[in-house]
């Protein structure tokens, strides 16, 4: 299954720039990229009580990904950007010297996304930021700041048990206190979670332990050892 990265438009006044953009957008429609259904319902009025199979079997043609693209940019069509274009460009903001980084999220590598979903709430406490496909492929659990992504994969990604023999970690997570950390431990214990490795202090000072999901996958949860 080919792999793609989601370019999010951003208020960008270089025209050819987002002639460009609508072109992957329309790419992305005729291949069925699931991400791209969302995007275009939010976005265009005539798509938003349709499915994500319907709005693929629907035409979409390079007028409507330009004009997705206009309307994501707060303007009501591709001719209203293309009057205001230059004055974006002349009041360019210069970027940032250093990019800041707000967030990251771990993937998982899942054989049922639905079931992962299931486990990550009803075990974990975590809630279903989104899923993508029917059946789906792909889709992304939260609790608080912490972010799952979860990955369809239909064969072995690791040999053998060598996740567990070797502590390969999937994804870690921390809290605040000692305190959190012993709560957690015993919430998730009383909901039946299977450890790869139980409550412990480390020798560099933290106090963790390592869940292990139904895909065999190991999350750190972490806080302060006092």
């Amino acid at each position: 299954m080919p792999t793609y990265t989601v370019t999010t438009v951003a208020p960008m006044p270089n025209l050819e720039n987002l002639k460009k953009q609508a072109k992957q957008y329309l790419r992305w429609h005729r291949e069925r990229y699931y991400p791209v259904a969302a995007e275009i319902r939010a976005a265009l009025p005539r798509f938003r009580n349709l499915e994500d199979m319907q709005i693929f079997e629907a035409s979409f043609k390079l007028t409507d990904a330009q004009e997705l693209i206009a309307r994501q940019m707060g303007f009501e069509g591709w001719q209203a950007l293309k009057a205001e274009a230059p004055a974006m460009a002349h009041h360019r903001k210069p970027s940032p010297a250093n990019p800041m980084l707000t967030s990251t999220s771990a993937q998982l590598y899942v054989t049922d996304v639905k079931a992962s979903c299931e486990f990550y709430v009803g075990k974990l406490g975590f809630t279903v930021d989104f899923i993508y496909g029917d059946p789906p492929f792909y889709g992304q659990v939260i609790r608080d700041s912490a972010r799952l992504a979860l990955r369809l994969v239909c064969k072995p990604v690791f040999v053998g048990n060598i996740r567990q023999s070797e502590h390969l970690l999937s994804a870690g997570i921390t809290v605040d206190t000692a305190d959190e950390i012993k709560q957690l431990f015993l919430i998730f214990q009383n909901a039946g979670v299977s450890f790869h490795q139980l409550l412990r202090k480390e020798p560099w000072g933290a106090r963790d332990f390592i869940i292990q999901d139904p895909d065999g996958n190991l999350v750190l949860f972490a806080g302060p050892g006092d």
